[in-house]
């Protein structure tokens, strides 16, 4: 698993640009979501042509957000790439910048139908827990549903898990932002092909975006949707 570390010099950089290190000083769990992005076969399975073997280290701490979130009344979404869509939605990027045989693999490996678009088997959602299809690396910009359903449930903060860290998870997590959510990046709960890329992520994330935090600050934080009720 990826060891992030701020430096001193970043910690002292977000003190003057914003006043505090953590803006979400407690997470209220009625209108926050765990979004998992990506954690696909295509993509944590060993031996798919996009691999990321830091993905299957953090499954147990997503499984573990994951069941902290519902226990306190949270949301949890798990987002698949497909490949349906596409070539009609993004077709620059599969004839320009894949190779052919990269747009080929891609394609056929993110078909609903491939294995390699199943979540990958030691991830524990919930029967409950939606699921959402998304075509481009972000899944808000019309890539797919994933910002009309937080809305419609009245979510405020977008927690982001998942891999690539400095793709899709990335991508999610700054669009969530622009899009005037309250963001946290899960710091041990998203994953990389190398500890470069995704402290390099977490570092402008952090300095600019949201919140970078362990799944431990995450549940230390957590206020259940009951305790919000009462008081």
């Amino acid at each position: 698993m990826h060891n992030y570390v701020v430096s001193n010099s970043l910690r002292a950089r977000v003190l003057r640009s914003q006043c505090k290190f953590v803006s979400h000083e407690t997470i209220d769990a009625a209108r926050s979501a765990l979004v998992v992005i990506d954690m696909q076969n295509y993509f944590v399975a060993e031996g798919f042509p996009l691999e990321v073997p830091v993905a299957r280290e953090i499954v147990p701490n997503i499984n573990r957000l994951a069941a902290a979130m519902r226990d306190a009344g949270g949301l949890v979404v798990w987002i698949q790439t497909t490949a349906v869509g596409g070539l009609e939605r993004w077709g620059n990027h599969h004839r320009y910048t894949l190779s052919p045989e990269g747009a080929r693999t891609r394609l056929a490996n993110l078909d609903e139908a491939a294995e390699g678009f199943k979540l990958y088997p030691a991830l524990e959602p919930a029967p409950a827990d939606p699921r959402v299809k998304k075509i481009t690396y972000s899944a808000f910009i019309g890539s797919s549903e994933l910002d009309a359903l937080l809305r419609r449930r009245g979510i405020e903060t977008v927690l982001i898990a998942g891999t690539v860290t400095n793709v899709c998870c990335e991508s999610t997590a700054r669009d969530a932002m622009m899009l005037d959510y309250r963001v946290i990046m899960v710091s041990d709960a998203n994953a990389a092909l190398t500890d470069e890329e995704h402290a390099a992520t977490l570092n402008s994330f952090l300095v600019a975006f949201g919140d970078v935090l362990t799944g431990d600050d995450v549940i230390q934080r957590l206020t259940p949707a009951a305790a919000r009720a009462v008081a």
